[in-house]
Formats: structure tokens, sequence, C-alpha cells
């Protein structure tokens, strides 16, 4: 479930040891000597040369940088959603970065109030590995924000719900996981079953009414998925893991935390077909870095997170993805996934529900 960081390969030293004195050492003693009273000023000639590339290259280095940084990409790189949204480790890519010739767009601005917006892509062939299911898996492929589905207020509660859950465990690391589905709650650096754990004291913690909403935000989710793809919505089918995700600044204690790695959701779970965002905080105002971030070839887009704003998009290798490293405060927000396979379909959760 979590990302698992391939280490890159150290090769040998280059230096290894040299020929040992032959038969003509003495014969060239003399020339030796010769070049070794010329050593110290060749040396100090070519220290100074080497000193003045440096510092010329050194100087082209900052003036870079400087550029990079007036680009809108901050110093050092774009920083650093959780377990379930690590998965492929990022080859040649600097932890927590983007590639060195990366161009970042911003698809959807926080101070943006977006009634639809819709990119559509070619689509991968992720698909053709799994069943189709006609009139359900993507031909139409894209992504997609938008802020009129959920109601800022309606994030807020949410949120709170969120907030709830979480405050009973929560990672060692920056990132906490709570699943009402399956029951699964960050704790130190392991999970727990939350309904397990707490048995009937669950009702003191969830509300019938925290149920019905966050089955109501899904129902409203979904239907959006399908008028935008032109699939009927009761072909799409909740899949898990759908989750709360909580990050912090915390440095990661497992790869567990390692939530920024680029990846694609249809490779880590081959159950996914649409995958959805609803945010529950807002970027630059309740925290800094922890934008999403869509990987094309050509450039990085970004979505800056809103309370109330949905980000959705097909599931293929057409929108590799990753989140920034949260640099301060918290970041809040559900994963929420489609199957159009009826047999990886999960039900809602309750309070009385019956749970995995």
């Amino acid at each position: 479930m979590a990302p698992q960081r391939r280490a890159l390969p150290r090769g040998p030293d280059s230096a290894g040891p040299g020929p040992g004195p032959g038969r003509g050492s003495r014969r060239h003693s003399s020339a030796r000597k010769g070049r070794s009273q010329q050593d110290p000023r060749a040396r100090w000639l070519k220290a100074a040369i080497l000193l003045l590339l440096f510092l010329c290259a050194g100087g082209g280095l900052v003036v870079w940088s400087r550029v990079r940084t007036q680009d809108g990409i901050p110093e050092g790189g774009i920083p650093g959603d959780g377990i379930p949204e690590g998965g492929i480790p990022a080859d040649g890519i600097p932890e927590g970065g983007i590639p060195a010739d990366g161009v970042t767009e911003v698809l959807a601005h926080r101070s943006d109030t977006l009634q639809d917006k819709f990119v559509e892509v070619p689509c991968s062939e992720d698909y053709e590995s799994h069943k189709r299911f006609a009139g359900c898996t993507p031909r139409k492929c894209g992504r997609g924000v938008t802020d009129a589905v959920i109601t800022r207020e309606e994030a807020e509660r949410i949120r709170r719900i969120a907030e709830r859950g979480l405050s009973l465990g929560g990672s060692d690391g920056g990132a906490s996981i709570l699943d009402l589905h399956s029951g699964a709650l960050s704790l130190g650096k392991h999970f727990v079953n939350l309904y397990r754990y707490f048995g009937d004291k669950i009702q003191d913690i969830f509300t019938e009414e925290d149920f019905a909403l966050y089955r109501d935000v899904r129902h409203r989710i979904q239907q959006r998925i399908a008028q935008v793809f032109g699939i009927s919505s009761s072909a799409l089918y909740l899949t898990k893991p759908t989750f709360f995700s909580r990050m912090n600044s915390t440095g990661a204690k497992t790869t567990h935390d390692e939530y920024w790695h680029p990846h694609v959701d249809k490779v880590t779970y081959g159950s996914f077909d649409y995958t959805s965002l609803l945010y529950l905080s807002d970027y630059s105002k309740d925290f800094g870095g922890g934008r999403f971030v869509f990987m094309d070839a050509d450039s990085n887009k970004t979505v800056e997170p809103r309370a109330g704003r949905v980000s959705f998009f097909t599931s293929g290798s057409e929108n590799l993805h990753r989140v920034e490293r949260v640099q301060w405060g918290t970041r809040f927000a559900i994963t929420i996934s489609f199957s159009c396979d009826p047999q990886h379909g999960i039900g809602d959760p309750g309070v009385t529900g019956h749970h995995p």
C-alpha cells in the first residue's frame, strides 16, 4: 500500500591501483626527478585555473537559481495524497522536487471560484490490461476541477469528522490516514482498526448525521464525474481505498509517511478507473506546500487546494501525479475513488452498518 523507494545504485570508485615499477623504472628516474622539480609551480598553476573555473561555474549556478525563482518556482524546486497516494518511486527526480527542466503551470488557483474546468488528455494503455466495461471504462480521459459541487460549509463539517477521527490516533510521521470503510487509522508507526479498537464507543465519536453527509457528498462527486465523462452514474462503484488524509510538515518516520512520490493510481490500485479529491482546507492559508501536481511530459499542472474544491481525473498513466511536501500548517482532504468493476465495489460506512 505504501510506496517503496528504490535507492540509487552507487557505482564503484573509478580510481584503482596503478601499475607497479617495471624494468624501465631506473632508466626514467632522472627524467621523473627533473619533472618533479617543476611540480610545485605546475600544481599551483593548475589549482589557480581550477579555482577560476569553479568560480565561473558557481556564478552561473547562482544566476540560474535566480531565474528559476523569478519564474515562480521556489528556490530548490517545488517541495514535496498519504499512503494510498504514494505509489511508484520518483526515479531520477529529487526527493520532493521536480525535473530540472520542468515547467509549472497553475491549473486552478486557490483564489479562483471554478464552476467547472476540464482538460482532456489522450488515454494511456493502462486500461487495456484490465477487463473493460462498456459505457464506463475510460475512452475519454482527462482531469477536472470544480468548486460548484460541495460548499465550503459542507467541507468544514466534513473536516470536523476527519479531525474527530484522527484525534484518536495519528502517524508519528507527517501523513495520517482514516478510512471510514475499512476502519484503518494511523497510530504511531502502524495502523489499527478503528471499529475493533473502540467497539461500541464509535457511536460517541461519529453520528449518523456524519455518515449521511459523507454519503451525500460521495454521491454528488460520483454524479459530477459521470456527467463530465459521459457515462452513467450507476455504472460507477465506490472502491477502496477511500480515506481522509491529514498532512503536516513532520518528517517521515516510515515509508507510509512518504506521500510525495509520483505515481499512477491505476498502477498502484488496479481497481481504480476514476479518482477524486475533496479538499477540506486552503492552500497558503491553512498550510504551505501540499499542492497537487499533474506531471505531464512538457510541464507540471498544479491544483491549489481550497475547502470544498473537487479535483477529479481518470486513473491511468495519462494522469501521473504527486503531492508537494507540506511545509507548514495542516492539509486535510478526502480521496474518493471509483471502479467500473462491480466486483471491486464497496458499500458506504455507517454507525450501525457492517464494516470489513
